[in-house]
């Protein structure tokens, strides 16, 4: 069993809802995803001072499940930054109950990049 890190306030706490599960019976991977880029770039977005938009995913690895009932908890931290990029890594934790008890596992973990930019939506320097 997984624990969430306590060194990190989550950006993003949702439930996993009946209308977010594909046939299979667990939750669409683009679910996750979209969850994962807001998550990243709210830390972006902070460290460029103003708008950034997403330029590449370096990485993203779907580790375990989500199902209905999970509450998902999206961490993000820069690992890294450029002249006008931030490179941001996304730890996705759900919190499962079954018979009274919840346990929390580590399901997804993904690198993306964003890029700073200005009000003609151009990449601009980082502050």
């Amino acid at each position: 069993m997984d624990k969430l890190p306590e060194h990190l306030t989550p950006i993003i706490r949702v439930p996993a809802r009946p209308a977010d599960a594909n046939p299979g019976g667990s939750i669409f991977g683009g679910w996750i995803m979209s969850y994962v880029d807001i998550a990243g770039s709210e830390p972006a977005y902070l460290r460029a001072r103003g708008p950034v938009v997403t330029r590449a995913v370096d990485s993203f690895e779907f580790k375990k499940p989500v199902f209905i009932g999970d509450v998902i908890s999206c961490y993000a931290d820069i690992v890294k930054e450029g002249k006008t990029s931030v490179t941001v890594k996304v730890e996705v934790f759900a919190e499962r109950a079954s018979r009274g008890e919840v346990t929390v596992i580590k399901v997804t973990e993904a690198q993306l990049v964003y890029v700073a930019i200005d009000e003609n939506r151009k990449p601009k320097p980082l502050p």
